[in-house]
């Protein structure tokens, strides 16, 4: 249920809505499966369903979504600081854990890494109060050309796009300069901290979301 509570929390507030197919393909499952887990939900009183665009969390249900992703995000920080997992692996292994760590481990951790506000692929790690805002800024392929943009979150969905992306340097904090766009749905040409020129594509420019200096 955690898992589940965990995707419609980010599926809500990345793309807006959580319909069962989103839902069953950012679990990893078929969708019968979600729609008879989303009914578990429901019953439970943790989702309410609003006609096409899906399930939402109540209250309730989100409190529990933001107790799941706190953890998750404090694990994948650990795991990155302390055993040196590569960004594009601690994901999986974050995933695995998030479900078994005690409340008392949790903050063990928390105090040992220095209370971080964000997780190696940006995304903010909600306080230990439960007072959580969760928004993503505008994707790379809205940036304007010519103008400095500062990397902030990174989608952390695909190992191998991370990866990619990491060898460039598209990382949270990196300043990136749009310095040309293709037509026609072509690549977008960047440079990186004054570094090397790249051209990326629209598609991995879309998971790289930052702000405008």
């Amino acid at each position: 249920m955690e898992r589940y509570l965990k995707a419609i929390f980010d599926l809500a507030t990345r793309v807006g809505q959580a319909p069962p197919t989103a839902l069953a393909g950012q679990v990893g499952v078929s969708t019968a499966s979600a729609s008879a887990m989303a009914k578990r939900l429901e019953a439970a009183g943790l989702v309410r369903r609003e006609g096409s665009s899906g399930l939402h969390l109540t209250p309730h249900g989100e409190r529990h979504a933001v107790s799941v992703v706190r953890r998750h995000r404090l694990l994948e920080t650990f795991l990155v600081r302390v055993l040196d997992v590569p960004w594009e692996e601690v994901h999986v292994e974050a995933e695995g854990l998030e479900h078994a760590v005690s409340d008392r481990l949790l903050r063990r951790i928390d105090e040992f890494l220095g209370h971080p506000a964000r997780d190696p692929h940006g995304d903010p790690i909600p306080p230990a109060s439960g007072q959580h805002e969760e928004s993503w800024p505008g994707a790379l392929t809205a940036a304007e050309v010519g103008r400095p943009f500062r990397v902030i979150r990174v989608e952390d969905r695909d190992p191998a796009a991370l990866r990619y992306l990491g060898e460039l340097g598209l990382v949270p904090g990196a300043a990136v300069v749009l310095e040309e766009r293709a037509p026609f749905g072509g690549p977008l040409w960047v440079r990186v901290d004054g570094g090397g020129r790249h051209a990326i594509g629209p598609a991995l420019a879309e998971r790289v979301h930052g702000e405008s200096q």
